[in-house]
């Protein structure tokens, strides 16, 4: 029997700030490895023993997580698209039941799609001693053997064996105090919890149903009522908005008396803070993790990257320190405080920082685009489209643009003119000018676009044409 990976794709993206924001969580960034932390989850349970992924996520991320799989040669089984986030239950259960309906027999294995393991082959092996006790029945939970008093995590308390290498849950444990977790390290029965669980799809909708009807009914209802766009499948919007917020361990976990654990003795990180990058970071002889345009002068436990080409990022005679620079925001911190990032971004939210939710790079389905300078009355981007790639046809109300093709070629429509343009060559479009560009080459497309007029925001568009069916 294979097993169907559920790849759990939302989040809000606030731990790892400012690399990682509401418009681009940290599963999709480049944070530790060459993939990202969302590819990575796929390549994992991706072969032999599984089938092709069901991933669940946000209407925003539908094109990010399409296009990322694609580049690592992997098609979805499915990608549903939540019309916001319910937390952790509401998008299993979905997920468990879309599964079902292409297979009532189904192993589902929910995994969070931001999770770093330095060993994939290993947890491999831990799902597959999973499999006898969740084909009876059981939803099989892992823990992680601990490797320090861990206040970040929740913990799970093992019981008596039941199967070989499969033992009875005993109990959830809250993210314990210092204290607490010093306990808790120093008893082998306890162990992280990783929020990875096997079971048989139809095992977790019994679940559902016995613990949380309140959450299984208007998901359900919710997918009856779904709808095909392009290659995903949009959940009822009206429906979904009956859903009630929870987590799948308050719901059902430790509601349930069905719940088995098997222990992982590999290395593992939900990456939930920036201590956690640096612990899984390379280091230099004074424990320095470095990456970018970096330099380290009398540091010591240190973190420090620099997310942009332009900017240098220099320390001096820090200890332990974390200080992440971008294009439009820099964050600096103890690196034993760094947990407390989201309470951060809470403040830049509250004072109507743009900075708190959206990255400076804008992803789009054909490419992606960054403002490089915004001031009254004109912006100046740097558009990035893929070949083949199309933005849709469209024109504005408030501002006229100026195209400068810096690489690759561009298909330009102008009301009722196409042409093709090269490097160093530019075209204008005048204020309410119906317009498309596109890259018929084999290699991106770069230009810079300078807009002027008396409103720049994003939604001065109308779309007449759309290859994405975008509104």
């Amino acid at each position: 029997m294979t097993i169907t990976p559920i790849l759990l794709c939302g989040g809000s993206g606030t731990r790892l700030w400012p690399l990682s924001r509401k418009s681009f969580p940290k599963q999709f960034a480049d944070i530790v490895g060459e993939d990202s932390l969302f590819q990575a989850s796929a390549l994992r349970f991706a072969g032999q023993g599984f089938s092709d992924p069901v991933v669940i996520t946000g209407d925003r991320f539908r094109f990010v997580v399409s296009e990322q799989l694609e580049a690592v040669g992997i098609s979805p089984a499915g990608i549903l698209i939540e019309p916001d986030g319910r937390n952790t239950a509401p998008a299993a259960i979905a997920a468990a039941v879309f599964a079902a309906q292409q297979d009532p027999e189904a192993l589902i294995l929910l995994v969070p799609s931001d999770h770093a393991v330095a060993n994939p082959q290993a947890f491999r092996d831990a799902v597959a001693l999973a499999q006898p006790a969740a084909r009876e029945g059981q939803i099989v939970t892992f823990g992680i053997t601990p490797t320090r008093a861990e206040t970040g995590y929740g913990w799970l308390e093992a019981g008596e064996q039941t199967h070989e290498g499969v033992y009875a849950l005993s109990r959830f444990v809250e993210k314990p105090d210092l204290a607490q977790a010093e306990k808790l390290f120093g008893d082998d029965r306890y162990l992280w919890n990783a929020g990875v669980f096997l079971a048989s799809a139809q095992t977790l909708i019994t679940a559902f149903q016995e613990h949380a009807p309140e959450i299984y009914a208007p998901v359900q209802a919710a997918l009856e009522s779904s709808f095909g766009d392009l290659a995903f499948t949009r959940i009822d919007p009206d429906l979904w908005a009956k859903v009630p917020e929870d987590s799948i361990d308050y719901a059902v976990m430790e509601k349930a008396n069905n719940v088995s654990l098997v222990r992982f003795d590999g290395h593992w990180s939900d990456l939930g803070s920036w201590e956690s990058v640096w612990q899984e970071s390379g280091k230099d002889a004074q424990d320095n993790a470095l990456s970018g345009n970096a330099t380290a002068l009398n540091c010591e436990g240190s973190l420090l990257r620099s997310e942009s080409d332009g900017i240098e990022l220099v320390g001096i005679g820090l200890k332990n320190t974390v200080a992440i620079a971008m294009n439009d925001a820099v964050m600096v911190a103890d690196i034993s405080d760094s947990q407390n990032v989201k309470q951060a971004v809470q403040t830049l939210h509250a004072r109507g920082a743009k900075q708190a939710v959206q990255l400076p790079v804008d992803y789009r389905p054909w490419g992606w685009f960054e403002t490089l300078v915004l001031a009254d009355r004109f912006q100046v981007k740097r558009i990035h489209v893929h070949p083949g790639a199309s933005l849709s046809l469209q024109s504005h109300v408030h501002r006229s643009e100026h195209w400068i093709i810096v690489a690759g070629t561009a298909k330009v429509t102008v009301d009722d003119e196409i042409k093709l343009l090269t490097e160093n060559q530019s075209v204008y479009i005048p204020l309410g000018a119906v317009h498309r560009m596109e890259n018929p080459g084999k290699v991106p497309m770069v230009l810079i676009e300078v807009q002027t007029g008396s409103y720049l925001g994003e939604d001065d568009i109308i779309r007449y044409e759309d290859i994405y069916a975008r509104n």
